[in-house]
């Protein structure tokens, strides 16, 4: 058993901004030379999330109205009370989501449904720096 730890740095518009990161997970898989195991894809933070989705614009569309409709931004927020950077909606929004994914990889490769894309969502109400750390085991 190995462990590779490698990092994905990428720049975000915020407001529930939508990246497919799946090409950028699979070259750090090639290039750690492990054939079978699990990758782990993990955002620091508390206003970003990490899932897997079809990537097309309309879900895309679907996805963002979605989490306006759950945690509007319009709404009141006790953490904008408190801090007053008026991102409490994204706090809820990447609590509800959830900060990491756990993908298998069977010879090398992330296995993926058809249509399956691992993403970033940023809720943060501006742009930001990310940095999404990649945990790859196996053999």
């Amino acid at each position: 058993m190995a462990i590779v730890n490698k990092r994905i740095k990428l720049e975000t518009k915020g407001d529930t901004d939508i990246i497919d990161i799946t090409e950028r997970v699979a070259a750090h898989l090639k290039g750690s030379a492990l054939t079978n195991g699990t990758v782990t894809v993990f955002v620091p933070g508390s206003t970003a999330g990490i899932t897997t989705v079809e990537y097309e614009p309309g879900v895309i569309k679907d996805l963002q109205r979605a989490f306006e409709e759950i945690a509007s931004k319009d709404r009141e927020y006790a953490h904008n009370k408190k801090w007053g950077d008026m991102n409490g909606y994204s706090h809820v929004r990447a609590s509800l989501l959830g900060p990491s994914i756990s993908v298998p990889f069977i010879n090398g490769e992330l296995q993926l449904g058809r249509w399956q894309q691992i993403i970033l969502i940023d809720f943060d109400n501006r742009s930001r720096s990310r940095e999404i750390i990649l945990q790859i085991m196996g053999e």
